[in-house]
């Protein structure tokens, strides 16, 4: 009988094997590194590490990660046309470069309330903060080259480099007996700095000389993206800052950390599918593979579905064991905490899938609406009275169904239109894919 998981593997899109080893070191990365500052640090230490991490994965993955998708949106249609891609870098260069400048002022003009509000008024974690910016925005940018033009070695070299240096890091600093926040926390900095510099010579390989790319091209959906990348991290993200915000325990702060992040698991997964999915979108969009793009977007919504379900049902039945074996979480939560967490991660996942074929298709606002709409939801739920730790919970439950549903309705209103005629190159092929 056939193996379900090499079942699972043949579905997906090609070249995403390639991925999946460095993905699994940069998830497991996240859980070690969780795991050893949950035993090395005190509480408030500990909280406030928890808080810095969910900060940078919201601003660097809202921000910086929607640059690395348009950089493989746009480097892959480009590769398809023959055409290089030099142009697109050093423009992508300077637009990554002006935001973490934006950034950076705006982190010093903010320092002492950051530091209040979620670092305990330790100030050298805002330093940890913008340090961690720095070397998730310059990976992000190289990433997105990578994909684009289909370099995935190099592409799952650069997060197993991050990753494996985020274990390695954090394991030497419990070896040595740091109890320094600060220290764990510039472990997100220096990762992601070190995977850029080592993969950046194959990046720089694959730039040839190409036309000159003007600045509409990169900027004219980028708003849109950012808008709605910033949404999504608020979502997967709310409940740890949330609570960190209303919470006076900060016990329950960690535990929403480690069980998020334990449930969590199918979506590090996913992020194997990602560079190759989008790639694959956008080709078939560019060239008016109608056929190509259903089958993808079927074929990988399958498989989400199926990490979903694997990834729920160990987390609802021993997850509160596990994160207090493993991360040295508290023993606050129960098996329907971990079920809303898992829940919300299935359709997370799903709304990232949907969200990728309407870019592909070259609708970014209604990317952007759906993500709204939930963002909506999420603040509506949140606002409910009720214990504090059931709310964040189905609020990012409810927020990410209200999104996965609005981005499907958008795209089976486009696949249902009749045609309005014979795809062109380029844009008008995506024009037909979405009115087929």
């Amino acid at each position: 009988m056939t193996n379900p998981l090499a079942k699972l593997l043949r579905v997906i899109p090609a070249g995403t094997h390639l991925v999946i080893g460095g993905t699994l070191v940069l998830g497991a990365a996240s859980y070690i590194q969780i795991s050893i500052a949950g035993h090395a640090l005190a509480t408030g230490p500990r909280a406030a590490v928890s808080e810095l991490w969910s900060l940078v994965m919201t601003v660097s993955l809202g921000l910086f990660f929607p640059i690395e998708q348009e950089l493989t949106r746009v480097v892959a249609a480009r590769a398809v046309r023959g055409e290089g891609v030099a142009p697109v870098l050093r423009r992508a260069s300077l637009l990554t470069l002006g935001l973490l400048a934006l950034l950076g002022g705006g982190l010093a003009l903010g320092a002492g309330p950051l530091a209040d509000t979620f670092f305990g008024g330790d100030r050298t974690l805002v330093w940890a903060f913008a340090g961690s910016l720095v070397g998730m925005a310059l990976v992000y940018l190289t990433r997105g080259i990578l994909a684009g033009l289909g370099l995935f070695n190099s592409y799952g070299i650069s997060l197993a480099l991050d990753g494996g240096l985020r274990i390695l890091l954090a394991g030497g600093l419990y070896l040595a007996g740091s109890h320094s926040a600060v220290a764990y926390g510039l472990v997100l900095a220096a990762a992601p700095l070190f995977a850029m510099v080592c993969t950046l010579p194959a990046t720089l390989r694959g730039c040839r000389p190409g036309p000159l790319m003007p600045w509409s091209e990169l900027f004219q959906n980028m708003t849109m993206m950012i808008t709605a990348s910033v949404l999504a991290q608020i979502m997967v993200n709310a409940a740890v800052i949330t609570t960190a915000l209303v919470a006076t325990d900060p016990r329950i702060t960690f535990a929403l950390l480690s069980a998020g992040v334990l449930c969590r698991i199918p979506l590090f997964v996913f992020g194997s599918l990602q560079p190759t999915l989008m790639t694959g979108l956008s080709t078939t969009a560019t060239t008016g593979d109608r056929a190509g793009f259903r089958k993808m977007l079927l074929q990988t919504s399958a498989v989400i579905l199926g990490l979903g379900l694997m990834g729920a049902v160990p987390a609802v039945i021993i997850g509160s064991w596990l994160i207090h074996t493993f991360l040295g979480a508290p023993d606050v939560l129960g098996p329907m905490d971990f079920f809303w967490f898992s829940a919300g991660t299935m359709c997370y996942m799903l709304a990232m899938v949907l969200g990728q074929a309407l870019m592909a298709l070259g609708r970014h606002r209604w990317q952007m609406v759906a993500w709204l709409l939930g963002t909506v939801a999420l603040v509506a739920v949140t606002l409910v009275s009720g214990p504090v730790t059931t709310r964040v919970e189905v609020a990012y439950a409810f927020g990410s169904l209200v999104t996965a549903a609005s981005m499907l309705l958008t795209l089976v209103r486009g696949v249902t239109k009749r045609s309005s005629g014979p795809a062109a190159h380029g844009a008008a092929a995506a024009s037909a894919l979405e009115n087929a």
